[in-house]
């Protein structure tokens, strides 16, 4: 039997400020020897090797790769410009328009970080030049750029699939919903700050200029519809379709619109080559400490503590929540999503959660996170091209995480909010 040493030695870790990846295997690590259960140590790494090697996980970098390419390839200004040609004329158009690009980005790249940083280098400064002050243009595009991971193909649920061996369309079909709404909830709370700040309009244009804007804008709005498509459909696997995302980015940028040249190839290859391996080895890293956590028995000893507090199975959802806001607020989705998973699934999906709804409400509410203080990635990404100061820009980005709280609260109590389209596609009965 293996003690919960290791649980405490990884928040020690943690807070003396150890990179997540080290603190993953040094915490069961000494943990295990401690214990006196050297030969587990073995396994340890065993597992962690096994974990990288997995097959589902190809799709990482080849989905690294189609983000990196589209980033080279300027893809993102035709989406920017797309955006702006059909909803600009609104009131706080740009706001909009910011919004309405994470959307459509989100189905290229899957990260809000990579969303955050192109689209941001684009909309901010034009925000400022017209009458937006720079922490407003700084809080949308950091609470916008949050719906990346959600709207499919996302990073992180496909390492969520990975551990807790859950359905990838199934889930990238289940975040489709939950993505649209943290949009639209958006857009209507910028309204009503626009019309309060008397933000400006922008110019209507023409069905000309929003078809020309289109024609240009084409080939990176196909790429979520073939990707989804061929998934939901059944024509490739989720691992399949990220080879052709890739192959598909690289023919469009180099051939199509001829932003990237060869030349560029190189460096391209080399940034998603590195992004993808710190990825992979903090998954082997995941692996291995799940092993851990499976053969300790704290999954079990959770679930009795939780219901001898309560049985109301909404409130332990709510309390859920509470743990996940508070979480994502301190670490990334990522390693929150690997750590979190394996210690809090079996405990609710015991309790009668249907796996893939647990999956989604952990992998929004850890998205979201992404975007809170102190630790928000999206938030430094922000505050770096703005040149604001966070604690200005987390002011006023209240609003916007409320309503994307609301949303949160509403995937959890409503389950067919994101459940209803993975049942109508046969990945539910």
């Amino acid at each position: 039997m293996v003690s919960p040493l290791f649980i405490f030695l990884f928040l020690g870790l943690m807070f003396l400020g150890l990179p997540v990846l080290f603190a993953l295997l040094l915490a069961p690590g000494i943990g295990l020897f401690v214990d006196g259960q050297n030969l587990m140590v073995t396994r340890l790494v065993s597992r962690m090797i096994s974990g990288i090697q997995a097959g589902p996980l190809l799709a990482i970098p080849f989905f690294m790769l189609a983000g990196e390419l589209m980033n080279q390839g300027g893809i993102t200004k035709s989406l920017v410009d797309f955006s702006d040609k059909m909803i600009g004329h609104f009131r706080a158009g740009l706001a909009q328009v910011n919004i309405l690009s994470s959307i459509l980005f989100a189905g290229l790249s899957g990260s809000a970080v990579a969303d955050t940083s192109a689209i941001g280098s684009m909309l901010i400064p034009a925000m400022e030049k017209n009458g937006y002050s720079t922490r407003f243009s700084a809080a949308i595009t950091a609470v916008s750029s949050v719906i990346g991971p959600i709207i499919p193909p996302s990073g992180i649920m496909i390492l969520y699939a990975f551990v807790m061996n859950v359905s990838v369309g199934g889930l990238f079909a289940a975040g489709i919903v939950p993505g649209l709404l943290v949009g639209i909830s958006l857009m209507v709370m910028t309204r009503f700050i626009a019309i309060k700040r008397n933000y400006p309009m922008g110019e209507r244009k023409t069905w000309g200029e929003r078809g020309v804007a289109f024609r240009h804008a084409f080939f990176p709005l196909m790429t979520p519809v073939l990707l989804l498509g061929g998934i939901l459909s059944g024509v490739f696997t989720p691992t399949e379709a990220s080879a052709f995302a890739a192959a598909y980015a690289l023919i469009i940028s180099l051939f199509v619109l001829k932003t990237i040249s060869f030349k560029q190839l190189p460096e391209v290859f080399l940034k998603s080559a590195m992004t993808s391996g710190a990825v992979l080895l903090l998954v082997g890293a995941a692996v291995a400490f799940s092993f851990v956590i499976t053969i300790s028995g704290i999954p079990k000893t959770l679930t009795e503590a939780l219901l001898d507090l309560t049985e109301n199975k909404y409130l332990l959802l709510f309390l859920f929540n509470i743990i996940l806001l508070i979480t994502g607020m301190f670490l990334d989705a990522g390693p929150a999503i690997l750590i979190l998973g394996p210690i809090l699934g079996p405990t609710f999906i015991s309790l009668g959660v249907e796996p893939l709804h647990f999956a989604i409400m952990m992998c929004v509410n850890l998205t979201v996170g992404l975007a809170t203080p102190p630790m928000g990635l999206v938030l430094f990404v922000a505050s770096s091209i703005s040149g604001e100061r966070i604690e200005r820009i987390v002011k006023e980005m209240l609003p916007f995480l409320a309503v994307e709280i609301l949303v949160i609260l509403l995937i959890t109590f409503v389950p067919e909010v994101s459940l209803t389209l993975p049942r109508l596609l046969g990945f539910l009965r």
